[in-house]
């Protein structure tokens, strides 16, 4: 019986069409989601205006909205290690886009409120799943930047958002946008019919011929058979225990911590920046669609620093980009509270969204790879879950500087303060603690050993 490491296989891989098509579901799951969550900022302005929202009231719907997604990253992310990853994507897509579409339809500020809620319990739990398939799928030469790319998905759903919300929500109104929430409904079939679901879900319980099909997608040449011994033993004996508790095993608790600051540190300003941004430029002098024209180019910026900080990642470690992207962000944002010149002003946007949703983009895939297989996705979902609580005071806080005497470019001041704590908490990271394929000893996938029968 031959032994096969399923984890080296891939991590030893080329990128092919198997690779490809977990890709492009990833993508398009996260970009639903990234258009989801950005429709609340720019439809913003025009709802205030609907309901007669206060911009402390409107903050606070954004604060609830929130408390949803880390709701969602604790039940529903954690859940993925159970019942599996592909039902768990499968189950929040139809959450966000069934009750995105009931918040379109909703009367007054309570029932939207509460239907926003709902939705974002399946925003909040997609993210962890997306984020721990693509990684365990990705050969390791380039997984940083196969997954930032991936990832880029939640950037260009929140384009696509802000092209929307320029051109025709003036004329179509706000929830027109909510309404479009529903598409990922009605792709779901296609979805189960196509995607894997995790290997180690199906290693755990013995389906060796599931097993089998997914590596040779992965590896053709490999002739992978149901008979193969997948450290069936090995992975079921890890997989014992809470998973929770696991996070802080094996001298993994300050670094565990330290990534809940992190996370803490991006969401906030991110939130921050997704929910105000349109907002604090209308009150610098700029019209609905110049204003929106800013949340354009913030993501736009997020794509591009997701994507070069991937390309450096592979090449000099996650720990120096990080380091450099959220020092950059905190300079810039200091830029960005005293500077009036438009075109400056629009760099300075580009480059928040490279250090704020493009840095998030990069520590996901960092804190996915630091934690062993069978705890993954629990360790990005308490991760993201614990870090949900800075998406939660952003709206808020922002909201109250707001109502204040302050110049509402001064507002960007506030995002510099999180960009340096997150840099402080990754000098705690420990990277000699997690995990790496390096440091497995089992058999490597084209060797067999024979035993007797």
């Amino acid at each position: 019986m031959r032994v096969v490491q399923t984890s080296q296989v891939i991590a030893e891989s080329t990128f092919n069409k198997f690779h490809l098509l977990v890709f492009l579901w990833c993508f398009y799951a996260i970009a639903f989601d990234g258009f989801d969550i950005a429709l609340y900022g720019i439809g913003l302005p025009l709802m205030m205006e609907d309901y007669g929202l206060s911009a402390v009231e409107a903050g606070a719907i954004g604060s609830y909205t929130l408390v949803g997604m880390m709701l969602g990253s604790f039940l529903l992310g954690s859940l993925a290690d159970v019942i599996g990853r592909k039902k768990i994507l499968a189950i929040c897509m139809a959450i966000f886009s069934i009750f995105s579409l009931l918040a379109g339809l909703a009367p007054n500020p309570l029932t939207f409120t509460i239907m926003r809620f709902i939705a974002a319990l399946g925003m909040g739990g997609l993210m962890p799943a997306v984020i721990a398939v693509m990684t365990e799928y990705s050969p390791k030469k380039n997984r940083a930047l196969t997954v930032a790319t991936m990832y880029c998905g939640y950037s260009i759903g929140a384009i696509l958002a802000s092209l929307i919300g320029m051109y025709l929500m003036e004329n179509l109104g706000w929830r027109f946008l909510y309404w479009l929430g529903v598409i990922p409904l009605l792709t779901l079939p296609l979805f189960l019919k196509q995607f894997p679901e995790s290997l180690s879900f199906h290693i755990l319980r013995n389906q060796g011929d599931k097993i089998a099909d997914i590596l040779n997608k992965v590896n053709p040449k490999g002739n992978y058979q149901a008979t193969d011994d997948f450290e069936y033993e090995i992975v079921k004996e890890k997989a014992k225990g809470v998973p929770v508790k696991k996070l802080f095993s094996d001298k993994r608790g300050i670094s565990t911590v330290s990534f809940w600051l992190i996370v803490s540190s991006c969401l906030l300003m991110i939130y921050g920046l997704n929910t105000w941004l349109p907002k604090i430029m209308q009150g610098a002098g700029y019209g609905i669609t110049s204003s929106l024209s800013f949340s354009l180019v913030l993501g736009v910026g997020q794509i591009g620093g997701s994507l070069l900080g991937g390309y450096f990642v592979d090449r000099i470690g996650h720990r120096k980009v990080l380091l450099y992207m959220f020092l950059l962000g905190s300079l810039c944002f200091i830029s960005l509270s005293v500077t009036t010149h438009q075109l400056l002003l629009y760099v300075l946007i580009a480059i928040s969204g490279a250090c704020t949703a493009g840095t998030q983009n990069l520590v996901n895939p960092y804190v996915s790879g630091f934690y062993p297989p069978e705890i993954r996705t629990t360790g990005l979902s308490v991760t993201v879950g614990i870090g949900r609580v800075g998406s939660i005071l952003a709206p808020v806080i922002i909201g109250f500087l707001l109502t204040t005497n302050l110049a509402p470019q001064q507002a960007f001041m506030a995002f510099a303060v999180p960009s340096i704590i997150g840099c402080i908490a990754l000098l705690f990271v420990q990277e000699r603690h997690g995990h790496t394929e390096e440091r497995t000893t089992a058999p490597v996938h084209f060797k067999a050993s024979k035993i007797s029968s």
